[in-house]
């Protein structure tokens, strides 16, 4: 059992004068609007998050608090691309670009789809 501690949890001065101690401190973080963690394939995205830096042995460490919203990236399709996929499957350059949004960007694959369905 840590000292101080009862049945209610730890008295929050003490929590600040053993953090003093152990050379911890921590800070909140004003009007943040939004934070986002990115991922290669979706965003995490938090609207309504709280955030606290707590600095310990030198090292800085962010606690995020708020309701977590994922949001899927979209795929960054380079024309190049476009026009080799539409080359390849013999298509127009929409039906390559939409195939390679479908396929996320594989070219092999985004050529295999069309031409099966041309077959």
């Amino acid at each position: 059992m840590f000292p101080g501690m009862g049945g209610r949890g730890m008295n929050p001065s003490k929590m600040k004068q053993m953090m003093k101690q152990m050379g911890i401190s921590t800070e909140e973080i004003n009007d943040v609007e939004q934070v986002i963690i990115r991922k290669s394939d979706k965003d995490i995205v938090f609207n309504d998050a709280s955030v606290t830096v707590m600095t310990a042995q030198g090292v800085d460490t962010y606690q995020i608090v708020g309701t977590p919203e994922e949001v899927e990236r979209e795929v960054e399709i380079p024309d190049d691309d476009v026009k080799m996929v539409a080359e390849q499957a013999g298509t127009s350059e929409d039906a390559a670009r939409e195939a390679l949004k479908n396929t996320k960007g594989d070219l092999a694959e985004a050529i295999t789809k069309l031409s099966e369905s041309s077959e």
